[in-house]
């Protein structure tokens, strides 16, 4: 065998043992490596630009409103706050002034809606403090955190993960991302989602149990914090189920309007 060849062994044998091992590629080589086919970029346009967000990770937060933790079995004066995440391409990209047709997930007979605030960073950081915290954040939009609740019931009485109930195609419908320079940063504000005109959840921003900055200070205790990543900041109580032919519309205080029909 020549040199040449085994250079080349070698060079193959160390870039297969690094991926093995978890350990990534030098930027240059991912940029220029070739793949046998192409996965299309999860992406979220930017209000006022022709420019898309990337969407890197969906974190999500539960029970982060006291009423929903209370009509979800829970104390939110003992528990901490916890975390789940949606894998990017959950993300439906809801226009304003559009009603998106939302289709109907398999499984499950008990669809529930969450209507939420999101966060979306432009930084990233581990171990942020909490007065640090806002500085990572690019801008913020609204979006729906759309359950399979019997699913993630079920699991959950199995004490299994219950991620099929979170974690499907378009489970995270979301209006365009409108950077902090443009609307500031939401502590307060109203909040509310009709199903056929009634509404159904109400309530305000400052009822969160943990803020916006405490929730991405949080985060990286646990995570490395990158752009790109969102946050589903919680739902207000008053969860509940919709059927096909129903009309979701969601409204935060600052943002436009996000409308979806379950199809």
């Amino acid at each position: 065998m020549s040199n040449s060849s085994r250079r080349g062994l070698l060079a193959g044998a160390a870039m297969a043992t690094g991926a093995i091992a978890g350990c990534a590629l030098p930027a240059g080589a991912a940029r220029n490596a070739k793949t046998p086919f192409d996965v299309p970029a999860a992406t979220i346009p930017i209000a006022g630009s022709d420019q898309v967000f990337p969407v890197r990770r969906i974190y999500c937060i539960g029970r982060n409103y006291a009423a929903h933790a209370r009509e979800m079995g829970s104390d939110p004066t003992r528990e901490p706050p916890f975390f789940f995440q949606k894998p990017a391409d959950a993300v439906q990209v809801v226009l304003p002034g559009t009603v998106a047709d939302h289709p109907y997930p398999t499984l499950t007979k008990n669809y529930h809606y969450e209507a939420e605030l999101v966060v979306a960073l432009g930084k990233g950081g581990r171990d942020v403090s909490i007065d640090d915290a806002l500085g990572l954040v690019y801008g913020y939009s609204l979006g729906l955190d759309m359950t399979r609740r019997d699913l993630q019931r079920g699991m959950g009485d199995q004490k299994k993960p219950w991620e099929i109930g979170k974690s499907f195609d378009h489970s995270a419908p979301v209006g365009p991302i409108h950077p902090v320079a443009q609307v500031g940063h939401f502590g307060d504000g109203a909040i509310w989602l009709k199903v056929n005109g009634e509404t159904k959840q109400s309530a305000t921003l400052k009822h969160m149990i943990w803020s916006v900055a405490e929730q991405i200070s949080r985060l990286s205790q646990a995570f490395e914090l990158q752009p790109g990543d969102l946050i589903y900041a919680g739902t207000p109580e008053n969860v509940g189920p919709v059927v096909r032919g129903d009309l979701i519309e969601i409204h935060i205080d600052g943002l436009p309007n996000l409308s979806v029909k379950v199809v």
